[in-house]
């Protein structure tokens, strides 16, 4: 018989999703046999095979892992043009995808996914705060959060917010060892290094204009967990991003040093593959933490 392909790549990815040929059959009101007829009809048209079947367990292959992220966007965003063209706007649905940095691991970031999930039950968000750079395409992410000075103009773009990064320390560094009352003074304390800021040299800019200073960093990171424990711990100062130490600073356990100075800031960006057929839920996330941190 025919196979409707649409209808066999929708069979297919509720399998692999629930992985478990019955519960498509059920969720679709046809056999088991039905079901495998359907994937093997992909298997066939795509010359690999998608699945792993045992008499117990069903998983996917390297090559279907591939195929079903690929056809679940393309289920996704074709349930929402349909949606559109029958009312105004389509409702946010569906695996958001999001990569972002180390440091939005913080109280504030999971409050916004807290209200964010209120106003958006049907969007289920995977975040990967892995720290690596990903490729979008390759490895299947709807959106990424970056924070840079210098942004890919090559990308599609969206500003989200500023993102100081002031220097920190603890009271008990503070106590041990002075407090530093100008720029010169850092080349004399114990450095903590993020690498986003540099290793071992920074130029900041106060009341008498722009003045640098090279330092000799006790550590140097690109995590700023590790940098963020360092200097909870009293092992030196560090510039660290505000979101991951504001609460540190409101009960005390950090103090920021130098404060008249301006220390680097950077512009966290929302990054996505593509203008066109953006779909309701990267739209809707996106417009939802600009909005949000507009409020701050």
């Amino acid at each position: 018989m025919a196979m409707d392909s649409l209808m066999s790549r929708r069979v297919f990815c509720l399998v692999a999703e629930q992985k478990s040929f019955i519960a498509a059959a059920r969720h679709f009101d046809i056999s088991a046999t039905m079901v495998s007829k359907h994937v093997q009809y992909l298997e066939e048209r795509i010359g690999a095979r998608l699945l792993n079947r045992t008499s117990r367990s069903v998983s996917l292959t390297e090559v279907g892992a591939k195929y079903f992220e690929q056809t679940r966007r393309l289920l996704e965003t074709l349930d929402e043009v349909e949606a559109e063209a029958g009312q105004a706007t389509a409702t946010p649905r569906g695996l958001l995808r999001l990569s972002a940095p180390v440091w939005l691991a913080n109280p504030h970031f999971a409050g916004l996914l807290v209200e964010f999930h209120a106003r958006c039950p049907e969007v289920r968000v995977e975040v990967d705060l892995s720290g690596h750079f990903v490729n979008m395409v390759e490895e299947n992410f709807d959106l990424v959060l970056r924070a840079t000075r210098n942004p890919d103009d090559t990308l599609i773009i969206r500003p989200v917010t500023q993102i100081a990064f002031p220097i920190v320390g603890s009271p008990k560094y503070l106590a041990n060892r002075g407090r530093p009352r100008r720029i010169a003074d850092l080349s004399q304390h114990t450095m903590l290094s993020y690498a986003f800021v540099g290793s071992d040299e920074v130029s900041l800019r106060g009341p008498d204009g722009e003045e640098a200073v090279r330092y000799v960093p006790a550590l140097v990171s690109n995590n700023e967990t590790l940098l963020h424990l360092a200097a909870l711990h009293g092992m030196g100062l560090a510039f660290m991003p505000l979101p991951l130490v504001s609460e540190d600073l409101s009960n005390g356990r950090l103090e920021i040093v130098l404060p008249e100075f301006e220390t680097p800031k950077a512009s966290l960006y929302a990054v996505y593959p593509s203008r066109q057929y953006l779909s309701a839920k990267v739209r809707t996330f996106v417009d939802f933490l600009v909005e949000s941190y507009r409020r701050i």
